[in-house]
């Protein structure tokens, strides 16, 4: 299998630290949809990351497709996710979270980044902060009434949040207070520490600058 994207966006570098943890083989190929669209293109015409391409040649998108299919090929006993319905079900709520606070990261830092100042729209982009801070918050929350559910590293929801807490923190700090989110701090410092996150920097070109 290959993975194709930059490691700096949270979505390819979930998918690769998911699939070092299961224990699944695959290539990495750090391929850009900003500064290599066309050679992008190539491989995935729709150019979305994570893009995964199978042995057979099939290309799979989003990262959390990209992973409900790998689990689905392995045995059920290693799964990432907790076998008690209730903790799961709490863990599939964290990781959706998780997910829709790195989208509105992204969309957030897209109207700054991509879009000429002068067609900015603020309204968008106070709606848009509100939806990525009560996002986090309501992770922060979970995490701290659940806290020995996330105190293990082979979890779906440890590997998801702690990667959206690392984003949005080397992206949008201003935002995020790290004083107003303890439990994800500590969550996600101890995830950045383990061998598999290490392994899987989140290195790449970031987003090119369009303002004006």
């Amino acid at each position: 299998m290959r993975l194709i994207g930059m490691l700096d966006s949270p979505f390819v570098r979930r998918v690769a630290v998911t699939l070092d943890v299961l224990d699944v083989p695959f290539t990495h190929e750090a391929v850009s949809v900003f500064s290599t669209f066309e050679k992008f293109q190539r491989i995935n015409p729709v150019v979305k990351a994570p893009t995964l391409v199978l042995d057979d040649g099939t290309v799979l998108m989003d990262s959390s497709l990209i992973l409900a299919y790998v689990e689905s090929t392995l045995p059920a006993a290693q799964s990432l996710w907790s076998k008690d319905g209730a903790a799961r079900a709490l863990e599939y709520r964290v990781v959706s979270l998780s997910v829709a606070g790195c989208e509105k990261c992204a969309q957030y830092i897209y109207e700054r980044n991509l879009r000429p100042q002068q067609f900015q729209f603020e309204p968008w982009l106070t709606r848009v902060a509100g939806q990525l801070r009560e996002a986090f918050a309501a992770v922060e929350r979970e995490l701290t009434t659940h806290a020995l559910l996330f105190s293990h590293d082979r979890s779906h929801a440890a590997i998801a949040a702690g990667i959206a807490w690392s984003f949005s923190q080397s992206m949008l700090a201003q935002l995020l207070p790290a004083a107003a989110h303890p439990a994800l701090s500590r969550l996600s410092g101890r995830m950045e520490r383990t061998s598999t996150f290490i392994k899987y920097p989140p290195d790449g070109p970031g987003v090119p600058s369009g303002s004006v």
